[in-house]
């Protein structure tokens, strides 16, 4: 062989080699991901995502770590809780790395370890709890694990950014008693308020009674009022009939009791016939002294309105003064 092809050859290996060389040093990293990088078993750095360069041969890749946000589901498991109530209870953890270095050099296992740390986590929070707390409170239990994971998590690089507990299931039988329990307590607060109602209804109508018997009680004061004064007024009346008649019997009219005698007797004619038990009604033989009493009143009656027409035509008529004594001499 010419000593001039040998050299070619040797050039043309040469090249070759180190091409490969350069592409051995040349590391592409795709976004979310970074790459650690060791020499002689040492990490060296960490390579973010796109063109970075090593030295080939020197220089490698440990560990290839997922930046973005990863879900990991937590199992389920039976939990006692602080009233010996067992119930099975799993859910759900989100974390992200943030130091590519300590996340895969400080832990051996990351996704192992968060998940066994979350377990206990849920054990020991869940535990010191009472079995309706448990159930009512499902956003402190969520807090509580999170504070307590994230803090135990720190220093492997990652940051636990949600822990959701997605079922807690009590045992059968238990569920059945809470659904009695529920049962009775809405019937006893319906019981409750029916009779609040009923309560409230007996209120309003006494009040109701009692706002009718004041009105009726005043109504009965104003009528025993106006009747008072009418009888009183009546008495008067007839005081001053008796003092009038009682005048002119003094005077010797006997006209006047002739009307006195026979109004009583017509007031007493008068109950005689409206009497309640009265059925028949049988008139004495001297109902014609009824109408005698009557005619009496009448005549009465025409004296006095007699009397007044001539006192009227007096006060009417103008007084003679006489004679004129103008023409005498």
């Amino acid at each position: 062989m010419p000593p001039l092809a040998g050299l070619d050859i040797f050039l043309i290996g040469l090249l070759v080699l180190v091409i490969l060389v350069f592409f051995a040093g040349v590391k592409t990293v795709p976004q979310g991901y970074n790459y650690t990088i060791e020499r002689f078993g040492r990490y060296r750095k960490t390579l973010a995502p796109g063109l970075n360069f090593i030295i080939p041969f020197i220089d490698r890749v440990g560990h290839k770590l997922n930046m973005m946000e990863q879900v990991l589901d937590v199992p389920s498991q039976e939990v006692i809780t602080r009233d010996n109530a067992t119930v099975t209870a799993d859910g759900v953890t989100f974390y992200q790395v943030l130091d590519a270095a300590r996340a895969a050099y400080e832990v051996l296992g990351l996704q192992n370890a968060i998940l066994n740390l979350t377990m206990t986590n849920i054990r020991s929070v869940m535990g010191s709890m009472d079995l309706d707390a448990l159930l009512s409170n499902r956003d402190e239990i969520n807090a509580r694990i999170l504070k307590v994971v994230d803090a135990a998590a720190e220093p492997w690089g990652i940051k636990i950014t949600r822990i959701e507990i997605k079922d807690i299931n009590p045992p059968r039988d238990l569920v059945d008693a809470m659904a009695r329990q529920m049962k009775a307590e809405r019937e006893k607060r319906a019981s409750i308020l029916e009779a609040e109602g009923m309560r409230q209804s007996e209120i309003l109508k006494a009040e109701g009674e009692k706002q009718s018997l004041i009105l009726e009680a005043e109504g009965r004061r104003e009528s025993a009022f106006r009747d008072a004064e009418a009888r009183e007024r009546q008495a008067e009346a007839e005081a001053k009939a008796t003092e009038m008649v009682s005048a002119a019997i003094a005077a010797g009219d006997v006209q006047a009791i002739n009307y006195f005698v026979a109004n009583k007797y017509v007031e007493a004619f008068k109950e005689l016939a409206t009497s309640r038990n009265q059925k028949t009604l049988i008139l004495p033989m001297e109902a014609s002294s009824l109408l005698g009493s009557l005619s009496g009143i009448g005549e009465i009656a025409k004296e006095a309105f007699g009397k007044n027409d001539g006192d009227n035509r007096a006060g009417s008529r103008i007084p003679d003064t006489g004679p004129s004594t103008g023409g005498q001499q």
